[in-house]
């Protein structure tokens, strides 16, 4: 059974530090491949983008194929979001920073 999420639903960010164009693209093909996942929110900040996305899993695969294509510090962080009524379990977003080394631009 396929659950129905509001559109604004997220359970991961995934933050482009600083924002290349090379790499909005990349992120942007990545998700449209998947037709389980979906942007629901797209932010331009001064410092880069942040894309909140509706699978954990699929930001941390994200970020280990963007440091693997540009070379770039990746960190993840959790962050104790809910807890699921039915099997009682905690519920994490992550959030998955990529940022660019200066020696690459």
């Amino acid at each position: 059974m396929l659950k129905q999420f509001h559109a604004d639903y997220f359970q991961a960010i995934i933050q482009l530090r600083p924002a290349d164009e090379r790499m909005i693209d990349y992120v942007e093909k990545q998700v449209e491949k998947n037709d389980k996942v979906w942007i629901s929110q797209k932010v331009f900040l001064k410092t880069g983008v942040d894309y909140y996305l509706s699978s954990n899993r699929f930001a941390r695969q994200i970020g280990k194929k963007l440091k693997k294509a540009f070379n770039g510090e990746l960190r993840e962080s959790t962050k104790l979001f809910s807890r699921d009524r039915q099997s009682s379990k905690d519920l994490h977003r992550v959030t998955v920073c990529f940022r660019l080394r200066e020696d690459n631009g």
